[in-house]
């Protein structure tokens, strides 16, 4: 990629449309912080995180936020009471876990205990 090279254009122009079609391509990231302080105390600090790419190119990367941001999109809705659903499903289901092994623990704890009992009743014989 390094080596790769943009074609050689007639007009700034369609050179600007192909570095365009490029970055929108493959992507960008543009990471920095701006800080702003007066000798050794900082007044202001902000970190500027910025990735220009095209939509398809986004989502194959992860980000596609804006598909359940409210603002953006009446799908989001749609999303919010999925995932609603699915934590509730997920919150009965640990419950159900966490009940299943209580229960044997207490059973356990009821067969150790009777075991104890025996033994000790079997030593005083």
């Amino acid at each position: 990629m390094a080596n790769e090279q943009l074609p050689p254009a007639s007009n700034g122009t369609s050179n600007l449309v192909d570095v365009l079609e490029k970055v929108l391509d493959k992507g960008v990231v543009i990471a920095g912080d701006i800080r702003v302080g007066i000798g050794d105390v900082e007044l202001l600090s902000i970190k500027i995180r910025l990735i220009v790419a095209s939509v398809d190119k986004a989502k194959e990367i992860g980000l596609d936020w804006w598909e359940t941001d409210p603002y953006l999109t009446s799908r989001a809705t749609e999303f919010a009471k999925k995932r609603d659903d699915e934590n509730e499903a997920l919150q009965k289901r640990v419950e159900e876990l966490e009940n299943k092994l209580n229960e044997s623990n207490k059973t356990q704890l009821e067969i150790s205990s009777s075991d104890k009992q025996r033994d000790g009743e079997d030593k005083h014989e």
